[in-house]
C-alpha cells in the first residue's frame, strides 16, 4: 500500500487520514511520523510531497521524499504566507540572481529541463506568478536577459549568496515599490468608496423621478374623460319613399 502525503518539513503532526488508513495494519504511527520529520527537517517550513510505501504483511515501511515545488521554496526564501493574489499590480518581494540560482540548483535534479539555464528560468517564471521582482525587475525581462548571457558569470561561478551592499540596494527599491503600491490601492479605494456613494445619491432621486412622470401621462387621460361628447349627427330621411 503507498501513501501520498504533503506533510510540514520536519513537522509532521498525527492526523486522522494517517490513522485510519495505517493503523489497522499494525504500524507504529508514533515512530512512522518520526521517521518522516527526521527524512524532511532540512525542509523546514516548506511543504514537502511524501510517499510511504507500507508492507501490511511484514508491518514495514519506505519512505521517499520528494523536493518541494519551486513555489513552496520561493515562499520559504522570501518568507511569504502566500504569493500575490494580484501578481500584475501587487509585488511581494524582490529577488536576487543568486537567490534564485540556489532554488535553481535545488530543483534541477527533479526538473525537465536540458541545462541549468533553462532550470533557472522556471524558477524565474514561477516568480511572474508569485509577484517577485528580480533585480528590481519585472521576471520576464530577467528571463530574457538569461537567453542573453547577461547572468553567465554568476551561473558558472554558481553564486548562491547576495552580498550585504546588494541586498540593502535590493530592499530599498522594494520599499519604494511598497509605497507606490500602498498608494495605489488607497486610491482605488478612494475611488471606490466615490462610485459608491454616487450610486446611493442616485437612488432616491430615480425613485422620485418615477412617480411624477407617470402623474404626467394620467393628465391626458383625465383630460379626455372630462370632454364632453360630441353631438350625434342628424337622421337624414330617406329620399323616394312614399308617404302613407
Amino acid at each position: 500500500m503507498i501513501m501520498k502525503l504533503l506533510v510540514d518539513g520536519g513537522a509532521m503532526k498525527p492526523g486522522p487520514t494517517i490513522a485510519q488508513k495505517l493503523g489497522p495494519a499494525g504500524i507504529n504511527m508514533g515512530k512512522l511520523i518520526g521517521d518522516i520529520n527526521n527524512a524532511t527537517k532540512e525542509f523546514s517550513g516548506i511543504k514537502v510531497p511524501v510517499s510511504v510505501d507500507v508492507n501490511t504483511k511484514t508491518k514495514t515501511y519506505k519512505i521517499e521524499v520528494s523536493s518541494p515545488s519551486v513555489a513552496e521554496m520561493l515562499k520559504k526564501e522570501f518568507g511569504l504566507e502566500k504569493g500575490s493574489g494580484q501578481p500584475h499590480k501587487i509585488k511581494m518581494a524582490n529577488a536576487s540572481i543568486e537567490q534564485l540560482i540556489k532554488v535553481g540548483k535545488l530543483k534541477e535534479s527533479g526538473m525537465l529541463t536540458k541545462d541549468f539555464k533553462a532550470a533557472l528560468k522556471s524558477v524565474v517564471g514561477s516568480c511572474v506568478s508569485l509577484g517577485i521582482l528580480v533585480e528590481n525587475k519585472n521576471p520576464k525581462i530577467v528571463s530574457e536577459e538569461i537567453d542573453k548571457g547577461v547572468y553567465d558569470s554568476f551561473i558558472k561561478e554558481g553564486k548562491t549568496v547576495v552580498s550585504a551592499e546588494k541586498r540593502s540596494r535590493l530592499d530599498a527599491h522594494f520599499e519604494l515599490v511598497k509605497k507606490q503600491q500602498e498608494e495605489l490601492l488607497k486610491k482605488e479605494e478612494e475611488e471606490k468608496k466615490a462610485k459608491e456613494e454616487a450610486a446611493a445619491a442616485a437612488a432616491p432621486a430615480a425613485g422620485a423621478a418615477a412617480p411624477a412622470a407617470a402623474g404626467k401621462e394620467e393628465k391626458p387621460a383625465a383630460a379626455a374623460a372630462g370632454a364632453k361628447p360630441a353631438a350625434a349627427p342628424p337622421v337624414k330621411e330617406e329620399k323616394g319613399k312614399a308617404k302613407k
